[in-house]
């Protein structure tokens, strides 16, 4: 008995040896192998800048010149909040599903991991809220290979227990909430709040904080939006831990049970991504001004992810009047186009064989993702022509709002063809400042700008800029005259509209009238290189034709660059580089660039600008833009017309005092036009939409453009030169033989041209 018990106690004392042994060596080499993980032999480990600043990308807000968020750059569309801002229930909720011990552990809790192992993750995992931190900012998601995914557990343990040593545990909560992706572009939790409930996360109630932290688990399969049955059944269990751990009483638990879940779905990218025209050009303006920042400070900050607040000159009031003006004109002068397929077999296409037709039809097949899609999969292009002549669903743009039809992609590239389009840019005098930006008529379906991005022959809307060269250069004054006789130059010789030569003209109504002789006759004179130097120091960087015929505005220049220009008038000789950019604030507010304004340099005299802007008065008040009369459009108001050959393209840039507007109306393609002058020309294409906008703004008194605003009189401006023209223009109806009656007859004719184009709107006042 005695060996036998001597046998026993030798096995027991081996057995507790080898225990101890064994335990021993499995501390040493966890303990060796979190020294491996923590020195970052098992793996590149975050720096100690990564941890104090972990990757929270947050998308910059744009705001408008009122503090109105216009939409955010982003590539995560997250709003970061503060761990006040979450409800009770929200932080409760977490800590009843997710971590339970959570404020007294130091990132790994023993106790949880012990039992995710015994159960083999049955009875739950054992990865604490800081554990989770560290996967979504350090390790990612989960990898499949087993080996690969206990290497990600270990650098997870040493970032747990790196991030309880830096933050408290009401920023770990935090930064947790912030980072987490509950689908459909929901980055963080406010953003969630929106996307499912379409409410800030201050006000989430209890059953909705509830729904969100049942999807911590696994988004995608407790989503409220797809699979509400499992989503309740996911809710109705963080409610019960929530109840279990004393969160919740019996009587608001059972309340909770019995109800359905509710959501309130909308995705949050549509609504707060800047899409717009402008888009581009500001973020340029941006960009430019983060990289100064970087090279005077060595910090690198992005527009995307730096929760950057960007402030614009854009006022939101004035960019919806803008967009408004643009549609109620060209909704109806479409109405006018179309009437054209009564008689064009080639619509919307003039003038041009059906062989140049289908070259157009082509190109424009060459640049769609269809074409290059079919290229890529190795059709033929005939195949491709034979696919998209097939009709299929297609949605198209209408000015009522978009209509799903039937339509091959082929007729679809000629339907897009038919669709009138504009370019709208309104800049305040004395600053630059953009006020609105109008790059076409929607976004959605044409994303092309047509403010920066087109050049268009520009037209008879050049001129002001050849008669500031000649006043600059020559020293002429609005009374100088001009020989209105048949001019050549060499093979150029240049034809007035309509249709009449002989005498003389002063600068002053060679300008109102748009005489191409007169313009002719300047530029000669001056010779294209003056002209074009003026124009480049006025903010033109596109190439200029060294020719003659650029006096009638043969170059294809950009409506940013042209009303640009044109504000060096309304400013009185000093140009100043159109912008949108006023400042720009990192995410604590601090000022990391704010608008200078470098580019201002005087062009010509004060003197000089106040000229043209009187010369320009006349082309409103009897010229080419005198249908301006029928709006209604007091004060000081000056502007010039501008319409290209066959009407391809219609221009009217007008200013006030304090703004300068320009506008473009033309097609995608040049060869879609009016066959007429009365409708093609630029009074009738692009003045309308000047008027509609100023109206607005006039009637707008929370803004300060008004008819009482008067342009400036410089001290030696000469008042006859606003006389000089009286026996002038008695002198032009005695040429014409136009009597006083068939001028009143030509006035009604006048009245009744614009009636047919614009009474379509019956709140129009038509009063002379």
């Amino acid at each position: 008995m005695y060996k036998k018990s001597t046998k026993i106690n030798s096995f027991f004392y081996k057995l507790i040896f080898y225990f101890w042994f064994l335990f021993i060596i499995g501390i040493s080499i966890i303990i060796i192998i979190f020294y491996a993980a923590f020195k970052g032999y098992l793996g590149n480990l975050p720096s100690t800048q990564d941890i104090e600043n972990p990757a929270m990308k947050v998308g910059s807000e744009v705001y408008d010149s009122n503090g109105i968020l216009l939409g955010k750059f982003f590539s995560e569309n997250r709003t970061l909040v503060t761990y006040k801002q979450l409800p009770k229930d929200l932080v409760n909720a977490l800590l009843a599903k997710e971590d339970i011990r959570f404020k007294y552990h130091s990132g790994i809790d023993i106790k949880s991991f012990l039992r995710a192992i015994l159960s083999l993750g049955k009875k739950g995992g054992g990865s604490t809220i800081s554990q989770q931190l560290a996967k979504l900012l350090f390790t990612g998601p989960s990898a499949k290979n087993k080996f690969q995914r206990i290497h990600q557990k270990l650098l997870e343990w040493v970032m747990a227990i790196e991030l309880e040593k830096r933050y408290t545990k009401e920023e770990i909560i935090t930064m947790y909430y912030n980072k987490f992706d509950f689908l459909y572009n929901a980055k963080g939790i406010e953003t969630a709040a929106h996307t499912y409930f379409n409410k800030k996360v201050s006000e989430l109630n209890l059953g909705e904080c509830a729904i969100l932290v049942g999807m911590l688990e696994n988004p995608s399969l407790y989503n409220p939006r797809n699979y509400p049955d499992r989503t309740k059944k996911q809710r109705n269990l963080v409610l019960y831990q929530m109840k279990k751990y004393n969160f919740l009483n019996t009587h608001r638990y059972k309340k909770e049970l019995e109800k359905p879940v509710k959501i309130n779905f909308k995705i949050q990218k549509k609504d707060f991504e800047l899409l717009t025209y402008y888009g581009e050009f500001l973020k340029k303006e941006i960009q430019e001004s983060l990289d100064e920042y970087e090279e005077k400070t060595g910090k690198k900050l992005n527009l995307y992810s730096s929760g950057l607040k960007i402030y614009t000159s854009i006022d939101a009031k004035m960019q919806d009047y803008a967009e408004k003006s643009v549609k109620r004109h060209l909704s109806q002068l479409q109405i006018l186009f179309n009437r054209l397929k009564k008689t064009n077999k080639n619509f919307p296409f003039l003038n041009i064989s059906k062989q140049k037709t289908k070259q157009i039809l082509l190109s424009a097949m060459h640049r769609t993702s269809l074409y290059q899609d079919l290229k890529q999969k190795g059709f033929k292009e005939e195949e491709i022509i034979e696919i998209f002549k097939k009709p299929q669903l297609i949605k198209l743009f209408t000015w009522k709002g978009s209509k799903k039809v039937f339509m091959s992609p082929w007729n679809f590239i000629r339907y897009q063809k038919s669709i009138i389009q504009a370019g709208m840019l309104s800049v305040e005098s004395s600053t630059g400042f953009i006020k609105a930006w109008v790059g076409g008529i929607d976004f959605n379906y044409f994303q092309y700008d047509h403010v920066a991005q087109t050049q268009r022959q520009v037209g008879s809307v050049f001129k002001p800029i050849l008669y500031a060269t000649a006043i600059n250069e020559l020293h002429y004054n609005p009374c100088t005259k001009i020989s209105n006789e048949k001019f050549h130059l060499g093979k150029w010789s240049p034809r007035n509209s309509n249709g009449k030569y002989g005498g003389v003209l002063t600068l002053k109504d060679g300008l109102a009238f748009s005489v191409n002789t007169i313009s002719a006759r300047l530029i000669s004179k001056i010779t294209p290189n003056p002209v074009i130097s003026l124009a480049k120091k006025m903010g033109i960087v596109s190439i200029i034709p060294k020719h003659p015929s650029i006096a009638l505005g043969s170059a294809d220049l950009t409506l940013y660059e042209m009303t640009g220009a044109f504000n060096t008038f309304t400013n009185y000789g000093n140009y100043i580089k159109p912008s949108i950019l006023v400042k720009i604030e990192n995410e604590n507010g601090n000022l990391i660039k704010e608008h200078v304004d470098i580019s201002r340099r005087q062009v010509f005299s004060e003197e000089v600008g106040y000229i043209m802007l009187k010369l320009m008065q006349g082309v409103v008040k009897y010229g080419t833009a005198k249908r301006l009369q029928f709006y209604n459009l007091t004060g000081d108001i000056a502007g010039k017309t501008g319409t290209t050959n066959e009407n391809s393209d219609g221009w009217f840039i007008g200013m006030i005092p304090n703004l300068t507007t320009g506008v473009w109306v033309g097609w995608e393609d040049r060869f879609s036009h009016f066959d007429s002058i009365k409708l093609g020309q630029g009074a009738n294409m692009a003045l309308p939409i000047w008027a509609y906008y100023m109206k607005s703004l006039y009637k707008d008194m929370n803004l300060i453009y008004h008819d009482k605003l008067l342009f400036h009189k410089p001290k030696n401006y000469q008042s006859y030169w606003d006389h000089c023209n009286d026996e002038i223009l008695h002198h032009i109806k005695e040429e014409n033989m136009i009597s006083e009656e068939e001028e009143e007859k030509e006035k009604e004719k006048e009245k009744n041209s614009l009636k047919e184009i614009i009474d379509f709107d019956e709140n129009l006042n038509l009063k002379n």
